[in-house]
């Protein structure tokens, strides 16, 4: 496996002479890393127990919809070590959960609305004898008639809220006109998060009706929230701590908070700690996934493979309540155009409620299953025209070039935001070139007329993804840095961490604004005493948000020290310099350490915050227009695949990206995000596939049925770089955000795939290949059939 590492080829600007120890710009190594290998770092099962901690089990419902009639737990009452079930009427405070559409409720009380719903706990006093005891409480449930699927739902016109619809230009009538027209229809399927840590939540009574929840969330703030409603107490008396969590990827933005809150109901009524740890296949049952997507679309273009005209229905399955489900089919709607201007478009979502799981944030936010759409549309263009697929990309993409008849030019999306940093065309002009595609597609063509069964295929995507959350009141951060006698310095912020590395960059910033050593600086648990009302680590804007509120904390304190120096030495503030862990004046050079001990007898503030809010972005979630993103981060890959036309296995055998995150912090981190996305995307459009039977039940919730990639799912070659520039926003280090873009990525391999196929039937029609692209999936659009 081949990757860029080095820190100048990848960030594009050589590490500057003059600070020889800033440690942004270099790959510095997470600063839980060594611990974890070790198996020495501390996750909320790891924590030791206070004495007379209770465990919890959920009770869940068995139909899909139904009328809840009555809970008999005498059995489980009577099994060894249980202490009592927890239900609807325990629920000391509001018994709806504080979600913003108020649809769901805390443990399900008078219906049931997906198998897997929680009616209650059983409280024990080990974990297996609760989940055992859970097992024996039974449920008298009268069924009513569930909606499964998404036709159903749009039959019945069943939402969890109203339809949105987006129009720029009069796409009938330029259907009407187009030379060319083609008509299809594509089902995506959800995706499990599939976290190495499960759901998990410890609540300890405090004095006074003051509670400590330690919750594996990337929500500390939200948890806080929604445990005080549950409880009916002030937020301020609910303190939430998160030092990491095993994995995220936005299945604990808001699902953290229902284990929370569960656990918090039982402790408020024991007056006991509360222990609730869902095991995988509870934790499969019980939680939301990516939002499945089925959509219907037409599509006008000229001979030369230009969009013309796009309508576009996306059916969105958002499960039986809200949850996120309205800002992810609103982040759909904004990426249905990924790289490509829409000159004329109308595009209708509804956001389907149906009798399953309450689907949630999955990294991308939408944005994958809008841009699986056009790139989908894309393919088929190529193939109607007998053209290859990236020229009809590069036809596409938006550009400076102007619009016939007007005025304007193809430089502005569907909701009014202009692109103002685009590197579409140079960037994807290079992988071109970098991954030798024009070649590898005659050699390919070459290598599939002589093997019958095996068949290859190719394909470049590129990835436009939009960085802010949609929601403008959620794009600010606070963080604080303090500055101990010692010199060490601690910093704390509002990000949470999951693996990604946040904490790792912010505390590089830090010892960058404060001249130190990265190992002076030590980053602390995500606690809601110390940064307040802090926004969910989503949204690929962990470090933008926190970084910055953190360097403008630490900005501060070196401003005092500053001022402190200059009165010492008599010359101005701006004279003086923090780097290699000294404080240089134009009359002396002192270590940092002997200045903070200097400036602590003087009684100079060493301690302070910071706060950031986005600045420019605007958005109309009325009209769904304005400026929702502060820029946009880009990238393309190039991946080979290849098929077996017998059984419809397929394998990857190469990936080539290139991707754009700006003046790299940390190119190992980032490279390691990019890997990650790209092979999470992966899974879902290839292997992992979720199947409900028609009694609405889960029928793959554990790892036997449920396949996520393994290490041999990678392929031998797989080389990452790095754009070489800088972020034209005045982003912290003129970075760019990395953890949602990548994933996207991934729809090379969708991509590529459909072009094996293409080429196995040699039938110039289109493919329609329902995703996941399963060895079953594969067989039906290798036959020209529909998935049933």
């Amino acid at each position: 496996m081949s990757k860029t590492s080095t820190p100048g080829a990848a960030t594009g600007a050589p590490i500057p002479a003059a600070r020889p120890t800033v440690s942004s710009g270099t790959s510095v190594a997470h600063e839980s890393a060594r611990a974890q290998v070790a198996g020495a770092v501390t996750y909320i099962d790891d924590m030791p127990e206070v004495r007379g901690t209770l465990h919890a089990a959920p009770i869940l419902s068995n139909v899909a919809h139904g009328t809840l009639r009555g809970v008999d737990a005498s059995a489980a009452l009577a099994m060894p070590g249980v202490v009592d079930v927890i239900l609807a009427a325990d629920i000391p405070g509001d018994p709806m959960l504080a979600a913003f559409a108020g649809d769901e409720p805390v443990f399900a009380h008078g219906t049931v609305q997906f198998v897997g719903q929680v009616v209650g706990l059983v409280l024990a006093r080990t974990t297996l004898q609760a989940r055992h005891a859970a097992r024996k409480v039974k449920l008298d449930i009268a069924p009513l008639p569930a909606i499964l699927t998404v036709a159903d739902a749009l039959a019945a016109q069943s939402y969890v809220l109203p339809p949105v619809f987006v129009r720029r230009g009069d796409a009938a009538a330029a259907l009407q006109s187009a030379p060319h027209t083609l008509h299809g229809m594509l089902e995506v399927g959800g995706q499990e998060h599939f976290y190495l840590e499960g759901q998990i939540a410890y609540v300890l009574p405090q004095e006074q009706n003051q509670w400590l929840v330690h919750s594996s969330t990337q929500h500390p703030g939200e948890v806080q929230h929604w445990v005080a409603h549950a409880l009916g107490i002030d937020n301020h008396a609910v303190r939430v701590e998160c030092r990491r969590m095993g994995g995220g990827f936005g299945g604990k933005e808001t699902q953290a908070g229902h284990l929370a809150v569960w656990a918090a109901v039982a402790a408020a009524k024991h007056q006991q700690a509360v222990k609730l740890r869902l095991d995988r296949d509870d934790d499969f049952m019980v939680t939301g996934k990516r939002h499945p997507f089925a959509y219907d679309y037409t599509a006008g273009f000229d001979a030369t493979g230009r969009l013309t005209a796009l309508q576009l229905t996306m059916a969105v399955n958002c499960g039986f309540s809200a949850d996120l489900s309205g800002p992810v089919a609103d982040r759909a709607i904004f990426h249905s155009d990924n790289a490509y201007y829409l000159e004329h478009v109308e595009i209708a979502s509804y956001r389907c409620k149906t009798h399953t799981q309450s689907h949630t944030a999955f990294r991308g936010f939408g944005g994958p299953q809008g841009v699986i759409l056009i790139e989908t549309v894309m393919g088929d263009i190529a193939r109607h025209l007998h053209m290859d697929p990236l020229d009809v990309r590069l036809r596409n993409l938006y550009s400076d070039e102007p619009i016939a008849g007007t005025a304007h030019k193809r430089d502005t999306t569907h909701y009014q935001m202009k692109v103002e940093d685009n590197i579409l065309a140079p960037l994807l002009t290079q992988l071109e070139a970098s991954s030798q595609y024009r070649q590898r597609v005659q050699a390919i063509a070459q290598w599939n007329a002589a093997s019958p069964v095996l068949k290859r295929g190719l394909a470049i995507t590129p990835v436009k993804f939009g960085i802010s959350f949609t929601a403008t009141l959620f794009n600010q951060a606070g963080a604080l840095v303090h500055v101990y006698t010692d010199g060490s310095v601690q910093v704390n912020h509002g990000g949470t961490e999951m693996g990604q590395g946040l904490h790792t960059k912010v505390a590089q910033i830090v010892a960058d604004e404060l001249g130190i050593p990265f190992g002076r600086v030590l980053a602390t648990a995500s606690d809601t005493s110390k940064v307040a009302n802090a926004s969910a680590t989503a949204a690929s804007a962990g470090t933008d948000l926190n970084g910055r509120a953190a360097q403008f904390a630490a900005r501060h304190v070196r401003d005092n020290l500053a001022a402190f120096v200059c009165g010492l030495d008599g010359c101005g503030a701006g004279a003086i310099r923090f780097e290699g862990g000294q404080v240089v004046s134009p009359k002396a050079t002192r270590s940092f350490d002997e200045v903070v001990k200097l400036a602590y007898a003087n009684r100079i503030q060493l301690w302070s915050d910071g706060f950031y809010r986005t600045p420019k972005i605007h958005y109309d979630k009325t009209t769904l227009s304005g400026r929702p993103f502060y820029y946009f981060a880009y990238g393309a890959a190039c991946t080979e695949v290849a098929i077996d036309t017998l059984t419809g296995e397929s394998k990857v055998l190469k990936v080539d990206v290139l991707h754009d995150v700006g003046r790299s912090i940390n190119p190992a981190i980032d490279i390691g995000q990019i890997e990650g996305g790209f092979v999470q995307g992966m899974g879902w459009l290839t292997t992992e596939q979720l199947v409900w039977n028609d009694k609405g039940y889960l029928a793959t919730h554990a790892p036997s049925t449920y396949k996520i990639p393994t290490a041999g799912d990678i392929p031998a070659h797989f080389r990452v770089d790095l754009w070489p520039e800088p972020n034209r926003e005045d982003n912290v280090f003129g970075s760019k955000a990395v953890g949602e873009p990548p994933f996207m990525l991934a729809i090379s391999v969708y991509e590529a795939l459909r072009d094996a196929i293409a080429q196995a039937r040699g039938d110039g029609m289109a493919v329609t290949l329902t995703a996941p692209a399963t060895a079953e999936n594969v067989l039906h659009a290798l036959s020209k059939q529909a998935t049933p």
